[in-house]
């Protein structure tokens, strides 16, 4: 097993089986992960906001950073892998309130701003951990395919 970190407002494509692309501590950030099982190549994604809209200078300089120019950013290099659009199995985590005072409610922010994105484009997600007042750790296991979350040391299949 081949453990590859992706950072907060950062991406990873992995094509090798014993990869295993990993996130930590998605509270408000939205991991996205994106799996072709037919040519096992997948990527991860750990947004820090939703819209890049708001700070478009910064979008140039790191469109990871924002849901709405990381994902397809993600997808159109995943098709350049030979990922195909109509096989890709979506999976999200994160979009949590970390602050009951949070009165901009990023998490739910940017899980929306993923909702709105996908759904414009016809595209479902699989499965989701999403919301909520808990840190998660993601993991994409290229090999299967496979999305773990871990929270407070209990690992879940997503």
């Amino acid at each position: 097993m081949n453990p590859i970190v992706v950072n907060i407002s950062d991406m990873k494509i992995a094509t090798n089986s014993e990869d295993v692309l990993a996130t930590y501590s998605l509270g408000s950030c939205l991991g996205v992960t994106v799996y072709d099982p037919q040519v096992q190549v997948g990527g991860m994604i750990h947004c820090l906001l939703g819209r890049a809209s708001a700070a478009r200078e910064r979008a140039k300089q790191n469109p990871y950073m924002f849901v709405t120019t990381g994902v397809p950013l993600m997808v159109r290099k995943l098709v350049q892998k030979g990922a195909v659009i109509d096989r890709m199995v979506f999976k999200a985590a994160g979009g949590a309130n970390m602050r009951r005072d949070n009165i901009f409610r990023t998490g739910e922010q940017n899980y929306m701003a993923l909702q709105r994105l996908l759904e414009r484009n016809d595209i479902a997600l699989s499965a989701a951990a999403v919301g909520g007042d808990i840190p998660r750790s993601m993991y994409l296991h290229l090999d299967t395919g496979q999305v773990f979350i871990k929270t407070f040391g209990e690992t879940s299949e997503l």
